[in-house]
């Protein structure tokens, strides 16, 4: 009876401590591991939002940049850490990619991981240079449907979502072009201004200086609502693609057992710092809209673009790596 009781007892202070401790979060320095290199658009994103949520909370938000195939490095990183808030991820569209890309991807998205909040959302920019005979989206479309497979497309590395985008855009409009994928964005950006590639389609901060100077011409952009930096540009769906919708998204996450009141603190200092005029102004420079959202709001985004990204992968024949 002393062995139970004395169990009981540990177990019920052990129960306590947690919420106290959660209570007090955090108490030292946070880590925000990302699956991407320094200097892309998830890279600013989450140094901005980091350091605007280090002076919410009162601690340091500090980034680690861990990129390599599928974000496996990064995801190992994070959930070999304690799930006690110290660590977390920045998970992102290419995740869901990744899911249907990868044979045996060593981490579950949707099960090791729990969401905490989005931190902004952009769809991509299909552009052409200037001096193109390509003037509207319907232009592209008329010719690849009167030129099938003539029609060169630029992005960048197969299985990523500008790549896949591509993909996607060949099954919406029932149409055929090739697809030539480039190491990087300026790879791409070089392609498109010599006509080497017809289009291309990618981010709107790798272009921004070349739609600025009249070098490239925006043609559409992918998200299903207008891009709220190229506010006169039709979307792809106006063009007459019919469901074309593409997305991407930044998000923050925890591993799993990381407990709910952690979870609900950084949400809802998420919530505050994302709707700041300074840091949607930021954002806005690279074609983000910031935006926190639910838990639960971000999770189905995972689920629902995992799903649509499978299909996508399956029906172009990438082979999984």
């Amino acid at each position: 009876m002393r062995r139970l009781a004395l169990s009981l007892a540990l177990a019920a202070l052990a129960a306590a401590a947690v919420p106290a401790a959660a209570q007090n979060y955090p108490t030292r320095p946070v880590r925000m591991i990302l699956p991407f290199g320094a200097g892309g658009v998830a890279d600013i994103t989450a140094r901005v939002v980091a350091e605007r949520l280090g002076e919410k909370i009162g601690q340091r938000f500090v980034i680690e940049n861990m990129p390599g195939a599928g974000g496996i490095a990064a995801a190992r990183a994070v959930l070999s850490a304690p799930a006690d808030g110290y660590t977390l991820a920045l998970l992102s569209n290419g995740t869901a990619v990744s899911a249907g890309l990868f044979k045996n991807l060593p981490f579950d998205p949707m099960k090791d991981f729990l969401p905490i909040s989005s931190l902004g959302y952009f769809d991509f920019v299909v552009a052409t240079s200037a001096d193109s005979q390509f003037k509207t989206m319907a232009d592209v479309v008329k010719y690849a449907k009167d030129n099938p497979g003539k029609l060169n497309v630029g992005t960048i590395n197969v299985g990523s979502t500008q790549n896949l985008s591509a993909e996607l855009l060949k099954s919406a409009a029932g149409i055929q072009f090739q697809i030539i994928p480039y190491r990087g964005t300026p790879e791409v950006l070089i392609a498109a201004l010599r006509n080497d590639a017809n289009i291309m389609i990618d981010n709107y901060s790798g272009m921004k200086a070349n739609l600025a100077d009249g070098k490239l011409r925006a043609l559409a952009s992918t998200g299903e609502a207008k891009s709220i930096v190229l506010k006169d540009v039709p979307t792809v769906q106006e063009a007459g693609v019919k469901g074309y919708d593409v997305v991407s998204w930044n998000a923050l996450f925890a591993p799993k057992g990381t407990p709910n009141e952690v979870i609900d603190r950084l949400n809802a200092a998420l919530k505050e710092v994302l709707a700041t005029a300074d840091v949607k102004a930021r954002l806005l420079e690279l074609g983000i809209e910031a935006k926190a959202s639910t838990p639960q709001e971000i999770q189905d985004r995972l689920k629902s673009d995992i799903d649509k990204w499978s299909k996508v992968i399956q029906a172009a024949g990438i082979a999984k790596q």
